[in-house]
């Protein structure tokens, strides 16, 4: 008999912790490798660990509602058989010696947040988590608020979700020192005090979700953060339209997949990024992140009406028929709820296709830390004017706007303009004998 260390996986370079959301094994479970035993939530996606071995659970390290750091062991699961001791042991010094460098990042992390939580301590025997303790500090959360929260967790623990909902309920920031606070506190409360909601016996009240409620946050944080400008312009698109027309049956057949407009989009938009890397950046502070990787971020709607980001990781070095079926693999596996924290992870650019609902251009919000994001407008059948050698004429053609959203801190019009407009070139040459 041998006993295996389950452990948390790291899920991306960002994510240092995750909560437990259930536990979907019980003690005296078998379990078989690959089988999921726990399902785990962290501030970008919901996932399931999977058990590496087959054995039985004898013991579980934490409970619903904990909040546990990558490379923490998380359950025991006794494997059997002759010789499984010899094999569990390489297994866990395994498993050891590739969270080290993860345990040693989240060591990074306590620490910084230990500097920046100075206000905020434990106190009459209640235990606050470095996530806890941000949040409050940012949020301008005192320590006699906190003190006096309702834990929901462990032994009356404040979880992540507690926090969240007391500040989403409208509780009125304490005063503190910081300038940066003060100017955010009185902007909450002038929103409470001129749009008061008054609910009826009739109306429905609906509580928003997990995802919902960090897609809000991350939402009013980027528009806080950055310096928003749009600039639009339209393609024609008629030689696309007409040649994914020709293609698509044959393609589906030879390739099992069905050949949507995204992927051609993308393809354009990986190329403009290559032309344009001033457009493949982050800000830090005062320090410009230029991104080798061109990482395209591609939103998708989920059936609960949530949105998420699943990123197609070096998409310049993809062609169109790999380019289709990464497209196609995240974009169902983002509607059944199947993404990995890994497949939402380091975004450089995002893309965002607001004519699937019928809208012909929006001004999308800049997923941080990025500095750009482009929406995709419906493509329409319209008249328009055909310049030719031999004069203009009225033609039918399939055109589209496209909505570039930029950071004017570090993007100017001059960059943002070139740059949605080297999209739309790359789209109207398109070639019609292209083979795929």
């Amino acid at each position: 008999m041998a006993k295996f260390e389950l452990k948390l996986p790291k899920m991306g370079e960002s994510v240092a912790e995750a909560t437990i959301t259930s536990w979907l094994k019980e003690v005296g479970d078998t379990i078989e490798a690959d089988e999921a035993v726990l399902e785990i939530a962290t501030d970008k996606v919901d996932s399931e660990v999977p058990s590496e071995v087959d054995g039985v659970l004898v013991e579980i390290l934490f409970n619903t509602d904990d909040v546990v750091q990558v490379g923490q062991t998380i359950a025991i699961i006794e494997t059997e058989g002759e010789g499984s001791g010899d094999v569990a042991a390489p297994v866990a010094e395994e498993s050891k010696a590739e969270t080290t460098p993860a345990v040693q990042e989240i060591s990074k992390s306590i620490e910084e947040a230990k500097s920046t939580t100075e206000a905020i301590a434990s106190s009459e025997d209640r235990f606050y988590s470095p996530l806890v303790k941000n949040i409050a500090k940012a949020e301008g959360v005192s320590q006699e608020e906190l003190d006096a929260l309702v834990g929901t967790g462990q032994k009356g623990r404040v979880t992540k979700n507690d926090i969240l909902s007391y500040i989403e309920g409208g509780r009125a920031k304490a005063p503190v020192s910081a300038p940066k606070v003060e100017v955010a506190a009185p902007a909450v409360k002038k929103a409470q005090v001129s749009a008061p909601v008054i609910s009826s016996g009739e109306d429905e009240v609906i509580e928003m979700t997990r995802m919902g409620k960090l897609i809000a946050h991350h939402m009013v944080e980027s528009v806080q953060t950055s310096a928003h400008v749009q600039s639009f312009i339209e393609a024609d698109v008629t030689n696309i339209w007409n040649w994914r027309k020709k293609k698509k049956d044959a393609f589906a057949k030879r390739e099992g997949e069905n050949l949507t407009f995204t992927p051609i989009f993308m393809e354009a938009i990986a190329k403009a990024l290559r032309d344009f890397p001033m457009m493949n950046i982050s800000l830090q502070g005062d320090t410009i992140v230029k991104k080798k990787n061109i990482n395209l971020g591609m939103a998708a709607a989920l059936p609960d009406g949530n949105l998420i980001v699943p990123v197609i990781k070096n998409a310049d070095q993809l062609n169109l028929v790999g380019m289709t079926k990464q497209v196609n693999d995240l974009a169902t596996r983002a509607r059944e709820n199947k993404l990995k924290p890994d497949d939402i992870q380091g975004g450089t650019y995002t893309v965002t296709n607001v004519g699937t609902f019928g809208s012909i251009m929006g001004t999308p919000i800049i997923n941080q830390p990025q500095v750009g994001i482009l929406a995709l407008g419906a493509i329409r059948k319209v008249p328009a004017v055909v310049e030719t050698p031999d004069g203009d004429f009225i033609g039918i053609r399939y055109r589209m706007f496209l909505s570039h959203s930029y950071d004017h801190r570090v993007v100017n019009g001059a960059l943002g303009g070139q740059f949605v407009k080297a999209v739309k070139e790359y789209l109207e040459s398109w070639d019609m004998n292209r083979e795929i």
